[in-house]
């Protein structure tokens, strides 16, 4: 299931960066795909695969370059600083694109810096709790947090992570006083959940999935404005009235300022698969520009920062 998301998400963006027949003679080369995450991740294995149908469209090679550090910064920077003709393009995310600039100083201005291509996929966040907690319920988790306050806590994978951002609207939204608790990996975050000593979590889905299925952790929830198709039984946080809550991880593809519009532009093919995203440069442009109003709102409000 993994690889048939990440199969249809790249689905979606090889057509959102194929270049069409205007734009004449690109690629001449190879093109170099920047991701800021290390190799054996999610992020890698998607450029991997979108990578593999562009270079046999293109006759070209499209190579998977991998810069990894200071939380997706170090990939930002040097993507940034590629010549602007289109042979180096990013696979962008929320953290590096919009939450790290807000949360501390980074040498990279993602708003001027780079230019939009396309987004083309998101990921729900699901509300998870040990099987042995007394809640089956959004409702009935509210309940038990207001009933207990500064009492709950929830694992986090650091300080401005969707898992943190995810719990500091939570806390907003439904009123309640809850703290978080930052883990260094998902590993012993998620061990400490299924043993109880952690009462719930806003995990990345692939961690918990099997253990959910197994009966060995609840899930209550997903983050997402809408219910998803890999976990349709799930209902949205919204639905379990916390409103207006939406909160979702995405990646799209980012060109350094200066290319050629010919270049960006894409062939009108429409939405590709259920979990894919497909956007115009002006849609993903401006979705960009609301999660940083939205998120940097929370960020600020919360006193979130990074040392």
């Amino acid at each position: 299931m993994k690889h048939a998301r990440i199969w249809v998400a790249s689905a979606a963006a090889a057509i959102c960066i194929a270049a069409p027949a205007h734009a004449q003679n690109y690629p001449a080369k190879f093109v170099k795909f920047v991701v800021t995450y290390p190799a054996g991740g999610s992020s890698d294995a998607m450029a991997r695969i979108i990578g593999a149908p562009l270079g046999e469209m293109w006759g070209q090679q499209v190579i998977v370059d991998s810069r990894p550090g200071a939380a997706g910064a170090i990939g930002m920077e040097y993507a940034a600083k590629q010549p602007a003709d289109g042979y180096t393009f990013l696979l962008g995310n929320f953290g590096p694109v919009v939450a790290n600039p807000l949360l501390q100083k980074v040498n990279y201005n993602a708003q001027k810096d780079f230019v939009p291509v396309c987004q083309i996929t998101s990921a729900a966040n699901i509300l998870v709790v040990p099987i042995a907690m007394p809640v089956k319920s959004v409702k009935q988790l509210v309940a038990l947090a207001k009933a207990r306050p500064n009492e709950l806590v929830y694992a986090t994978s650091g300080p401005g992570s969707m898992s943190h951002l995810a719990g500091e609207m939570f806390k907003r939204l439904a009123d309640v006083k809850i703290e978080a608790v930052a883990y260094k990996g998902g590993v012993q975050s998620i061990a400490d959940l299924m043993g109880g000593h952690i009462p719930m979590m806003f995990s990345d889905a692939q961690p918990v999935m099997a253990n959910i299925r197994s009966g060995k952790l609840r899930a209550l929830a997903v983050t997402s404005a809408k219910r998803t198709p890999f976990t349709p039984e799930l209902p949205t946080l919204a639905e379990e009235g916390i409103k207006g809550f939406a909160a979702a991880n995405w990646w799209g593809i980012l060109f350094p300022t200066g290319v050629p519009r010919p270049i960006i532009d894409k062939e009108a093919m429409g939405e590709l698969g259920i979990e894919s995203v497909w956007s115009s440069p002006e849609q993903f442009g401006r979705f960009m520009e609301s999660e940083r109003a939205r998120w940097g709102k929370l960020i600020r409000e919360a006193n979130i920062r990074i040392d």
